[in-house]
């Protein structure tokens, strides 16, 4: 039996599988930087959230240390989710651009949010054993979401890991599988979702412009195509 979303995220919020992201997410939580001293942080596993009917599934790597690590919600409160939600927005998947905490106001609609990693790891890489640690959660969300037509992954960590999931569930995926680059499409077979990837909208990626607002507003254009929406 497939489990909920709600009890998917609640087994996601108690997981402490992997002992050093346990270490450091919680590390982080207590000294925290010094432009949140007064803020509680989440230092949890992050679950995924979203609309349950969603036809659009979005993937990224993990939280951020004092991005999602601090607010516990996944692309809140940095600046990689300042760029995301403005395009989700602009798409008409959110209701507003702001993404700043969990309580405030920010719904979305038609699309869910998750990560290949639910733990913030030191300097944003995983070890393999995490990444396989972590899969059986994604693995579970989209079963869950029996809607999914278009699967919008953020760099290629998350190209890849989706991928290869797909891959073992069945999925007429190409071999060799497409090179990653941005606006790569995916296409998995009669009744299987679009892949289709993007650069992440890291700062390593936004401050250099290798990831650009229209580039991004086209991946969510796309995936609407997609999705009828």
């Amino acid at each position: 039996m497939v489990p909920s979303l709600d009890d998917l995220a609640l087994e996601i919020t108690g997981c402490r599988r992997c002992p050093r992201l346990v270490a450091w997410r919680e590390q982080v939580a207590e000294q925290k930087r010094r432009a949140f001293a007064g803020e509680e942080y989440w230092g949890r596993p992050v679950p995924g959230w979203g609309d349950s009917n969603a036809r659009c599934l979005l993937v990224g790597l993990a939280p951020a240390a004092h991005g999602a690590n601090r607010t516990g919600r996944m692309f809140t409160g940095d600046e990689s989710g300042r760029w995301l939600y403005r395009a989700l927005h602009r798409a008409g998947f959110a209701n507003q651009p702001q993404c700043e905490r969990r309580d405030d106001g920010l719904t979305l609609t038609g699309c869910f949010i998750t990560a290949v990693a639910r733990c913030a790891p030191p300097a944003n890489r995983l070890k393999p054993v995490e990444r396989d640690n972590c899969r059986t959660y994604l693995e579970a969300e989209i079963k869950a979401l029996q809607n999914v037509r278009a699967v919008v992954t953020l760099g290629q960590y998350a190209y890849d890991h989706v991928l290869r999931i797909y891959r073992d569930q069945g999925a007429s995926v190409p071999v060799p599988k497409p090179r990653f680059a941005h606006s790569t499409e995916v296409h998995l077979g009669v009744d299987e979702p679009v892949v289709l990837a993007s650069y992440h909208p890291s700062q390593q990626n936004t401050f250099t412009g290798k990831l650009t607002e229209p580039m991004l507003d086209a991946i969510f254009e796309r995936a609407r195509e997609i999705t009828d929406l």
